[in-house]
């Protein structure tokens, strides 16, 4: 593979930080986004960079519009995949169990970390509902900060979950003060 032709948008596998986007090119080092560890500088002949998709194909360093316009294609492209996000140790391998109020009725038993993945997927789609808010050209600003209120709201109604995450700043927010 020819590291020198590889440009923004390009998909990449990495032997160490796994699947990632290029999302900046410098004269001789990527800025690779990847999905597990974040934003990393890698040297353009880096041996363990194995191109999926080339995309962008060209030698020449962006600018900041352009990597603004990449970073949009990347969250929309990468839309669908979910952050890492660890579950509490004491919920690992454990199951959650839904009793009807009717004792004659058979209770369901869900594993907690199945369910736990539901809410990481929801609060994730919350937030690229709010990204495809904010970059909305069709929206007025008042529009935005109305639509935003509700995911807001949204995010407070979920707080409940919250014992289920490891690290609290993977927690849900709502609106403070009030």
């Amino acid at each position: 593979m020819d590291q020198l032709l590889l440009g923004i948008g390009t998909r990449l596998q990495h032997t160490q930080h796994g699947p990632g986007v290029i999302v900046g090119v410098k004269y001789a080092t990527y800025l690779i986004s990847f999905i597990h560890v974040g934003i990393k500088e890698i040297d353009k002949n880096d041996a363990h960079l194995e191109d999926i998709i080339p995309e962008n194909v060209g030698v020449e360093i962006e600018t900041h519009s352009d990597v603004e316009k990449s970073l949009l294609k990347i969250l929309q492209f990468w839309g669908g995949i979910t952050e890492n996000v660890p579950l509490g140790e004491k919920w690992t391998q454990g199951t959650m169990l839904l009793q009807p109020f009717d004792k004659s009725l058979k209770p369901k038993e869900i594993p907690i970390s199945d369910f736990f993945h539901k809410i990481v997927m929801l609060r994730d789609r919350l937030r690229v509902l709010e990204q495809n808010i904010n970059g909305s050209k069709n929206l007025s600003d008042e529009e935005k900060v109305n639509l935003q209120q509700y995911i807001t709201r949204c995010y407070g109604s979920l707080t409940t979950f919250n014992v289920l995450f490891k690290n609290k700043e993977q927690w849900f927010v709502g609106e403070k003060g009030a």
